[in-house]
């Protein structure tokens, strides 16, 4: 095997392939490495760890076709180093040896015989804007868990609804829901929870051009001419989470999303960070003030101007939620409602665009 390559070319491949890997290979050494097949005029690499698989074609100048798997972490280390321009890639028995510009590096290979085969699901496949759905991914991926122990809030939902389709994902403190007008991505009624690991890399994968979706029985696929992302469905029911949203709101607050924001990153700073530190906001006609307190450490209160209308009240959150929704939303001002200090309370934006989002947050109870 033996193959020729732009550098740049190869490196991002890596890097983009890489993710996929396992990070704790356990019982298959081999799904520590990068999967390389030289056929033709080009290669593909793939990285999986069996639940999420990522796949991605290049040009190059095969002059022996072949398959190799290589350790992904040495793989993309070495590659990244090298003098930009071209880099060969030749296989002598075990080891690869990889030279660009002159530096020469020798790799002990893993066994591509071990290497699983992982296909993509078969199944009607729909086509799909890149750019809108992975926006959209990256609005409601944060409020997913990260809690193994909770399998179902890993997920992202996805559900058909009468214009279109609608993400929902939720960590049972904050809910993110993102409607596309228009997507006819499922069939009226129907709804499937994907790994939010996965759809992560779809919108860092794709951000540009159509995307074909192939939805099987276990596995869901987006791929593109020269890249593709497999990542498993969740089995299981999502929370009923409308039943979560207030009918209406008697308090409503409007100021301006990076004054917000700003404030929100100090008040997370005097909390060193620590999820415990609750940032308060007490609002009333006068305006916003918020201020956070972590008992002997720091103390700190920052006012802003705000529109608000509505009974004087204060209310809590966790600081890294509330940054976490202002990132998600559009626009240059943020509106807040709220009914009361212990019922959820929603974060939108203000301009047209941002009405298809909607981020619905926990406060915090405080003394």
């Amino acid at each position: 095997m033996k193959f020729r390559c732009e550098r740049d070319t190869l490196a991002e491949a890596i890097s983009i392939t890489q993710r996929a890997v396992a990070a704790r290979s356990g019982a298959m050494p081999v799904l520590s490495g990068i999967k390389v097949t030289a056929a033709d005029d080009s290669i593909e690499l793939v990285g999986s760890d069996l639940d999420l698989t990522i796949r991605v074609r290049i040009p190059a100048q095969v002059d022996s076709p072949g398959v190799s798997v290589v350790p992904a972490k040495l793989f993309d280390g070495l590659t990244s180093r090298l003098k930009p321009g071209a880099v060969t890639f030749e296989v002598t028995g075990d080891d690869a040896k990889i030279s660009g510009g002159p530096a020469q590096v020798s790799v002990r290979l893993l066994p591509a015989d071990d290497f699983p085969k992982v296909g993509s699901p078969e199944g009607t496949s729909v086509s799909v804007e890149a750019g809108p759905f992975a926006e959209a991914l990256r609005q409601v991926i944060p409020a997913a868990s990260k809690d193994d122990a909770r399998p179902i809030l890993t997920g992202v939902l996805l559900a058909a609804t009468a214009t279109g389709l609608r993400l929902v994902a939720t960590d049972s403190y904050r809910l993110a829901v993102r409607d596309l007008p228009g997507v006819g991505l499922l069939t009226e009624g129907q709804k499937v929870l994907v790994s939010a690991k996965g759809l992560n890399e779809v919108q860092r994968v794709f951000g540009t051009g159509s995307i074909t979706v192939t939805l099987g029985e276990r596995e869901v696929a987006f791929a593109s001419e020269d890249r593709s992302v497999v990542t498993r469905l969740i089995d299981g029911d999502f929370p009923n989470y409308e039943q979560l949203i207030p009918d209406g709101y008697p308090n409503r607050l409007i100021v301006a999303k990076d004054a917000l924001e700003e404030a929100a990153r100090l008040m997370q700073i005097v909390g060193e960070g620590r999820d415990s530190t609750p940032v308060r906001l007490t609002m009333s006609s006068e305006g916003l003030e918020l201020s956070a307190s972590a008992q002997e450490r720091a103390d700190a209160k920052e006012t802003i101007e705000a529109k608000f209308e509505g009974t004087d009240m204060s209310v809590a959150f966790n600081p890294q939620f509330l940054l976490d929704g202002l990132a998600a939303i559009g626009g240059e001002e943020a509106l807040l409602e709220t009914v009361d200090p212990l019922k959820p309370a929603t974060l939108r934006s203000t301009s047209e665009t941002g009405g298809d989002f909607l981020y619905l947050l926990m406060p915090v109870r405080i003394s």
